[in-house]
């Protein structure tokens, strides 16, 4: 109740009953308390889902969110076999496929886990999974065929994991918060379920690759949510070496590509933009203690992947990222030539390499929710060894997004993915607009399938989604545009873009509403507060009301970042600045519906920030509809609940922005 006071009378927080909560005594992490049960909400009852006949159009959203393929996904070591996850079950499941194409089998069952890593010797596959999205997982590990599973690290309340890498002798690397003060140090662990803190952390250190001669770790330090500093740590004597490490306000990144080791161990490549706007492939050599850049590039390069030996030719592929479209390229080291890429799907691309020299490519596109191909670069070919599951859908009825930019009235460009339904008028005729705010603020919006996206533009509704300052994948620059005072910048970046839509006449700005979960709820909330009018109703997931409480409660994981993007809130200086600058301090300028959500669980923005927003808009006689998800974290992750939750924001879209009427 100390969240609203300031907008609520004294009586009135009186009169209100004590809160019921919802939450096991022994789950009080990341700062969440638990649910107040004596607001009222809606939840998943579990209900019969209708989803619509094939070939019916508009489809029903359910085939939208049904659609699927693969997600996270590695090569064995010998390159015969994929394992993946892929929720296809409705929770998230490890399976596993030959590389050269044929039938997926499921090896987990009820896990809900996260990607798997295939331990050095290919006999198992590693994993992590945790409760309803708690963020604190526990370790396993299970053969490759599902009959042997193991728990390698129990999960532990307080715990959080960031799994780095393997060595060739089994054990890994991996960073936790175990120690208890609330820091990512980085342990090392085995198979046989021990582990020993090697480095104690003052912040957030994350570990991320060993050598293949298991001499040397590669640990890298948060610095904000788009930066980090580069450590060689020596595995024997502890000692870590600073690589790379540029003063705080010239922040750069080193992980925009993942690191990938020369078979020697003399040196590894990574993708930096240290010194420059976007990342370029670099190699560190261990014998000069220095990198160079060896591929300049005009855009992020991404997804490295080292390939063959210095026998047969070593080769080194990326992507980069243009606009939130993958383009795929390749150099052969030894020859110092580039290597023509055969043509893939447009969208997003995850790469692995190993045995025999092939490239695995998972691509999850604006018309595929993901498929894997296996390619072999040098002859030009590539073969699609799996196929997305489109639930129905016609491809050629989904839509591609339109790159637009846009200057803002402080005349910084803006940039942003339009989709635009079929046969779409212009001007008088434009239609109503929904815009999607990514999460961060460090995200980007990309060309990846969305479910969402491409229901309501099926429906007659744009969509758009905007890469306002502060996003990444534009420039160094342009990241650090939204930090700390400039906060609000980013903000009214998205009235700047709607008035210019409907000033092209692209948009009907009349009729737009604004959705965005966690930081992008954030987002939400805060352009209906400071800018009345422009929007007719918003949507928020898990977003933040009151940067004061959320960032004193934030999880390790957020924390380790916040101080650099939000200023340190232990300091008076920024306790005022937000008791100011929160959207809970000016819910009162809040007008239009809402519709609210949050997990019951979410570890990283207490559901309390979403509550005080319900109570707040429903106590100045704003709807305020709040949906509340009592077995997820921080999204959604069980199909279920994506069946029950997006059907109904859906419905409140639609019926405030006049393309339906309520029932």
């Amino acid at each position: 109740m100390i969240r609203f006071a300031l907008l609520a009378s004294a009586a009135a927080i009186l009169a209100l009953p004590q809160a019921l909560i919802a939450q096991d005594d022994d789950e009080t992490f990341g700062g969440a308390k638990g649910a107040d049960l004596s607001i009222d909400a809606m939840e998943p009852d579990g209900g019969a889902v209708t989803i619509g006949r094939a070939g019916e159009y508009p489809a029903d959203i359910a085939r939208y969110l049904l659609a699927s393929g693969p997600r996270a996904a590695n090569l064995s070591p010998d390159g015969k076999t994929i394992a993946f996850a892929w929720d296809v079950t409705g929770e998230s499941e490890l399976w596993v496929m030959p590389a050269s194409g044929g039938q997926p089998q499921q090896v987990t069952f009820k896990t809900g886990v996260f990607a798997p890593v295939w331990t050095p010797d290919g006999t198992r596959l590693f994993y992590s999974a945790d409760r309803d999205g708690n963020e604190q997982p526990g370790y396993f590990a299970i053969t490759a065929d599902g009959s042997q599973e193991s728990e390698v690290l129990p999960a532990a309340r307080g715990d959080f994991r960031i799994f780095g890498d393997f060595a060739a002798d089994g054990s890994f690397i991996y960073a936790s918060t175990a120690r208890g003060a609330g820091v990512f140090d980085i342990y090392r662990g085995t198979l046989d379920g021990e582990s020993e803190l090697i480095v104690q952390s003052e912040l957030g250190l994350a570990a991320r690759s060993i050598s293949p001669d298991g001499k040397y770790a590669l640990v890298t330090e948060t610095v904000g949510e788009d930066a980090d500093n580069l450590y060689l740590l020596d595995l024997a004597t502890k000692k870590m070496t600073t690589i790379s490490k540029p003063p705080v306000e010239d922040r750069a990144a080193h992980t925009l590509g993942g690191f990938e080791w020369w078979p020697d161990s003399r040196g590894f490549f990574f993708s930096t933009n240290v010194g420059r706007e976007f990342g370029s492939v670099a190699f560190y050599d261990l014998t000069k203690g220095s990198f160079e850049i060896i591929r300049p590039s005009a855009h992020d390069a991404e997804n490295l992947e080292l390939c063959g030996t210095p026998e047969t030719g070593v080769l080194v592929f990326w992507t980069v990222n243009r606009d939130g479209f993958d383009t795929l390229l390749g150099y052969h080291v030894g020859e110092q030539r580039d290597i023509p890429m055969p043509d893939l799907p447009e969208g997003k691309y995850q790469l692995d390499c190993e045995g025999d020299g092939q490239l695995m490519v998972r691509v999850n596109g604006w018309q595929t929710p993901g498929e894997i191909w296996m390619t072999d670069p040098v002859a030009g070919t590539a073969t699609k060894v799996f196929a997305a599951n489109l639930a129905g859908l016609d491809p050629a009825r989904l839509v591609r997004p339109k790159v637009v930019r846009y200057k803002a009235r402080d005349g910084v460009e803006l940039q942003g993915l339009l989709y635009l339904p079929e046969g779409a008028g212009t001007g008088a005729d434009a239609p109503p607009v929904l815009f999607n705010v990514h999460g961060g603020p460090s995200g980007q919006s990309v060309a990846s399938f969305s479910a969402v996206n491409q229901y309501h533009v099926a429906r007659g509704l744009a969509v758009f989604q905007p890469n306002v300052r502060g996003s990444t994948g534009l420039g160094r620059t342009y990241s650090t545009l939204d930090d700390r005072e400039k906060r609000l910048d980013s903000v009214r970046d998205l009235v700047d873009l709607k008035r210019a839509l409907a000033a092209d006449g692209l948009i009907d700005g009349t009729r737009a509403a604004v959705m965005g979960g966690s930081y992008g709820g954030y987002a939400v909330n805060a352009v209906l507060a400071e800018y009345p009018g422009e929007f007719a109703a918003g949507v928020s997931l898990f977003g933040v009301a009151d940067w004061v409480t959320a960032l004193e409660i934030a999880s390790p994981s957020l924390k380790a970042a916040d101080k650099i993007e939000y200023g340190d809130i232990a300091e008076a200086k920024w306790r005022e600045f937000y008791k100011v600058n929160s959207p809970i301090r000016k819910a009162d300028r809040i007008t239009v519906p809402v519709l609210y959500s949050h997990g019951v669980k979410d570890p990283r923005i207490d559901i309390a920030e979403t509550e005080t927003m319900v109570k707040t808009l429903r106590a100045n006689g704003v709807p305020a509809p709040f949906i509340r998800i009592p077995d997820e974290g921080h999204g959604w992750r069980k199909l279920s609940n994506q069946l029950f939750y997006f059907r109904k924001q859906a419905e409140f879209i639609e019926e405030q922005l006049g393309l339906s009427q309520p029932e």
